[in-house]
Order: C-alpha cells, then structure tokens, then sequence
C-alpha cells in the first residue's frame, strides 16, 4: 500500500508549531527586576528562585534583560553595586504573543538563547518563553488531539465512503482581511480540523495546513483589500485556491526563492514576511501554480493528492 507521505512528510510536531501561538506556551508570571537594583540585588533574586535571567521592566514596559553572565561579569570586575541599568542589555530581541510558535523555533535555532520575553502589540511584557515551555507546551497539544480523536473515532466516517455519486466535491470558503495578525492562521487551523473531521489522513492534513498557513499569512501581509482561500476536496485530491486583491508579484521566478521578500520593516518586526512562504508551499504541494498581475492581485493553486496512485493517475 503507498503511503500518503511519499511527497512530503510533515511531522505531527512540525504541525503544531503552525497551529500554537507562542502566548499558548510562554510562562505567564515573570519575575521582573527594577533597572535601579545593584547587581547583589539581582543575585541574591537568581539564588532564591533559581533561574538565570530575567527582563527588566520600568513602567510597566521591558527596557531590557538581564543574565547570569552579566552578574558573572560584574562579579569579576567587583562591581556588585553597579545598577542593573548598567549591567543589563538594552532592547532586547523579543517575540510577539500572538506569533505562531514557529517563528519562536527559528528564533531559538538562529540565535541559541536561552528564553525569549514576550510581549504583546502594545510592547507591554505578558511573558517569556524556552525551549523547555515550547516542548511543554507541543506535548501538552499532543495529549489533547490524541484525547480527541479516540473521541471521533467510531462516529467520524469519511465522507465519500458514505455518499453515493460518480463525482462528488466539497468546497470549503474561508475569507480572509488584510493586516489582521491577530487572527492570521484560523482559516487554515478551520480547514485541518474540518478534514480531520472528514477522515482524511492525518499526514495528507499536515501538509494542506501548512500550505494553507503560508497562503493565509501572503494574504495578510501583501493584499490591499484582502482576499479568500477556496479548498476543494474530491475523493483523489485536495485543491486550494488563495486569492487576493493586492499589489501583485512582478518577478515570480525570484519570490520563489528561499529568503526573498518584499515585506516592509515594520511587517518583519511583527515577526512576519521571513521569505520562505511560497517555498515552504511548494515543498508540501503535490502541484503548486502561481499567477499574479501587477496592481491586481495573485492567484495561487495547490493540489495535495491522496494517494501516490491518485498523484501518478493524474500524471498520464
């Protein structure tokens, strides 16, 4: 029997890292420390809660953060009476609650710091995040999918075992508004649980969402007006549509290239626009064409088969 992963295989945690927030995994209550506390302050606050860092917030606002290297340092150099506003580090790389997790992983493969501060869009700190609470928090989700699919698993039936017709599809609309981030990803997390509702393979489902994802957030960041994802599902395949009223690609050839983006600055700050969209879409694609006019918009279609058969039927 050919296996559904044959094209490109998603990883059940490489999926959740799509479909998690980084606010789903962060630790909520933070031990802050004042920027006019001296470096003896700051250590005797490490020994008593045993932890090796932590932000610093004045204002209510993150100003900066402060590690067990800098007291290390400090210790060194015997300056212990120094402030932490001297000591700490000023603007900080901090990521967004309301990011999907992913972009928490690449950060943390980039750079190898130990914790990130989260703050929300008003740059007020309402976190911090590891590697420990992003493990936490994936096998917490894992726990819960798994609860709820011995919950559907004798009352969900595949659709197209029960219906009766020589073609048959569903066609799934999901619209989508420009520069809302903070629902950026429902469409996508709607169409895998609806699939998965429909008995599809749980495989075939993580690549359609993560697929789906990269053409949701294009939208998002790059329409005008907006636009609407369009999933069409048969018995052999799944097809989605993205389209959008927006500026167009004029270089398709070179948006397909890993890393490229014309996403402006204030786009990337929010943790957006790294580039790798429409690559990511390709890799999950069984089929993948892109059709974009200058000042009218863009028309993506992806086609995931079900099966390797399906995808070599359609190839004669």
């Amino acid at each position: 029997m050919d296996s559904p992963t044959d094209r490109k295989e998603i990883t059940k945690l490489q999926e959740l890292t799509y479909e998690l927030k980084v606010g789903d995994a962060m630790t909520r209550n933070v031990l802050t420390v004042s920027p006019d506390a001296t470096m003896a302050d700051f250590r005797e606050i490490l020994r008593a809660n045993r932890i090796s860092g932590t932000p610093v917030v004045e204002d209510g606002k993150m100003i900066g953060i402060v590690t067990i290297e800098d007291l290390i340092k400090a210790l060194a150099a015997g300056e212990l009476q120094a402030t932490v506003r001297e000591r700490m580090h000023p603007k900080p790389v901090t990521l967004y609650a309301d990011e999907p997790l992913v972009h928490a992983v690449s950060r943390f493969s980039e750079l190898k710091y130990g914790r990130f501060p989260v703050i929300d869009r008003n740059g007020s700190l309402v976190g911090i995040i590891t590697q420990g609470d992003i493990v936490r928090a994936m096998l917490k989700r894992l726990e819960i999918s798994y609860r709820e699919e011995e919950i559907h698993r004798y009352r969900a039936s595949h659709i197209f075992e029960d219906i009766i017709a020589d073609e048959m599809a569903l066609v799934l609309g999901y619209r989508v508004k420009p520069r809302d981030f903070s629902h950026a990803g429902e469409a996508s997390s709607g169409l895998k649980r609806t699939l998965s509702r429909l008995g599809i393979h749980p495989a075939i489902i993580r690549r359609v969402a993560v697929a789906t994802y990269e053409a949701e957030i294009n939208i998002v960041v790059y329409s005008n007006d907006g636009g609407e994802i369009v999933a069409e599902v048969r018995r052999d395949r799944i097809k989605i549509e993205a389209m959008d009223r927006g500026p167009g690609i004029p270089d398709i050839e070179l948006a397909m290239q890993p890393g490229w983006s014309t996403a402006p600055d204030w786009v990337r700050e929010l943790g957006f626009g790294a580039g790798m969209g429409l690559p990511n879409i390709k890799s999950c694609a069984d089929m993948m064409k892109l059709e974009s006019t200058v000042g009218v918009g863009t028309h993506l279609t992806i086609i995931i088969y079900l099966s390797r058969n399906d995808r070599e039927r359609s190839a004669k």
